[in-house]
Order: structure tokens, then C-alpha cells, then sequence
């Protein structure tokens, strides 16, 4: 009971805004504050990402403004030290592709603690960025489209029992009807969770008619 997912390309910010190597280090802070973003993908040669600056990248000058580093604080105190975006980015990027499910994008983010995902081809060409706030951007479908979905890609499968029907309320779908098979459950569960914009499942299901 496959249902259909979003992928990165369908919810990333296509206009992006990227550094090149020599960028110095007070243009990025004010790049960072006019688009109010949190990292920059830099680019070198016509468009390949070859790594990003981040807010975590630039706040070593303002940590040893005035204190000298300890030994076990050399990476960071290079940092410190830095002027152009080529000393400053973490290389080599962390970057998904377009066609990425967002789960796969949302993972990425929280195993690399990112905030923003530069989007690069299969060369590592920008196409554009995936920020948390796009992937949260499918909980914006109305009710009404994530039901018709439902029916269409989950119940409307023929391996689906007939006379199942669901309603959505502010994202939350409830299925009912009758359903004899009971391990059928975790499965429709599963398959109606995968449609994007449903925030939780809920279950009212009974015995068919004439069963004891």
C-alpha cells in the first residue's frame, strides 16, 4: 500500500544564496543577517559546492576575541584566525540531492546537526537549499487533500480491505470501517502515517457484519 512522498525538490528554496571562496568574513555575517539564514554554501568554478559556512564556523573570533586558546583548542582557534570563507567553511559539505524523500533529508539533518542542506545534481552543482522550515512546509496541505490522497494511494490499492474510509482533522486521519483481518492494522497504519502532511493516525474499526 504504497503512498506517494514529497521529495526535497518539491519543498527547497530554488534562489540561493552562496559565497565563493575569497568571500571575506564580514560580508558572510552580512549576507547571513539580510537573508536571515543560519549557513552559506560556498561555490567554486560554475556552481559546485565544495563546502559551507555556518554560524558555528564564525563564532570562534567573537569566543577567543580576548582569551588565548588552550592546546586542545588549536581547530578551533585556526578558525578564530580566519578572514575568508575558504579558511572559515566546513569542507567537504553536507548536501542532499532533489529527488531525497524528506525523511531522508530530515535524518541527515539530525545525525549532522544542520540546520540547512545545500541541494546539488549527481556533479554537486547547487540547484538551491533545504532549510527544517521547508521540510515542515507539508503540514500546510489542507485536510481535504491528504484525505483524497489516502483513498487514492492507500485505501483505493486492491490489496486494501473494502469499506474503509478515513476523515482528516487538522492533520490527524482516522480510519473506519469494518476490518475482519486485525494484523492488517500496523500495515494500514503505516502506510496512511507515510502520507505527507498527516501528523498522527487514529484507528475505529470494527467486526464485519455477521461476524462473531
Amino acid at each position: 500500500m504504497p503512498a506517494s512522498h514529497y521529495t526535497v525538490g518539491d519543498v527547497m528554496t530554488r534562489t540561493a544564496i552562496a559565497i565563493g571562496r575569497d568571500a571575506p568574513y564580514k560580508e558572510i555575517v552580512t549576507l547571513m543577517a539580510e537573508w536571515k539564514v543560519s549557513a552559506l554554501p560556498v561555490l567554486e568554478g560554475e556552481g559546485r559546492v565544495v563546502g559551507v559556512v555556518s554560524e558555528a564556523d564564525l563564532l570562534p573570533k567573537e569566543e577567543f576575541r580576548l582569551d588565548e586558546p588552550r592546546p586542545d583548542e588549536l581547530a578551533v582557534s585556526v578558525k578564530a584566525g580566519a578572514l575568508r570563507a575558504g579558511e572559515l567553511m566546513s569542507s567537504p559539505a553536507v548536501t542532499v540531492h532533489p529527488d531525497a524523500t524528506l525523511a531522508e533529508a530530515a535524518r541527515i539533518m539530525a545525525t549532522r546537526r544542520v540546520k540547512r542542506l545545500p541541494v546539488v545534481d549527481r556533479v554537486g552543482m547547487l540547484e538551491g537549499v533545504v532549510s527544517r522550515s521547508d521540510l515542515l512546509k507539508v503540514f500546510l496541505r489542507a485536510d481535504v487533500e491528504i484525505e483524497e490522497e489516502i483513498r487514492r494511494s492507500v485505501l483505493g490499492e486492491s490489496a486494501a480491505p473494502a469499506g474503509l474510509d478515513v476523515s482528516v482533522r487538522e492533520g490527524v486521519a482516522t480510519l473506519r470501517g469494518p476490518l475482519a483481518d486485525r494484523s492488517l492494522v500496523p500495515l494500514l497504519a503505516r502506510a496512511v502515517r507515510a502520507v505527507e502532511g498527516v501528523v498522527d493516525v487514529r484507528m475505529d474499526l470494527g467486526a464485519p457484519a455477521g461476524a462473531s
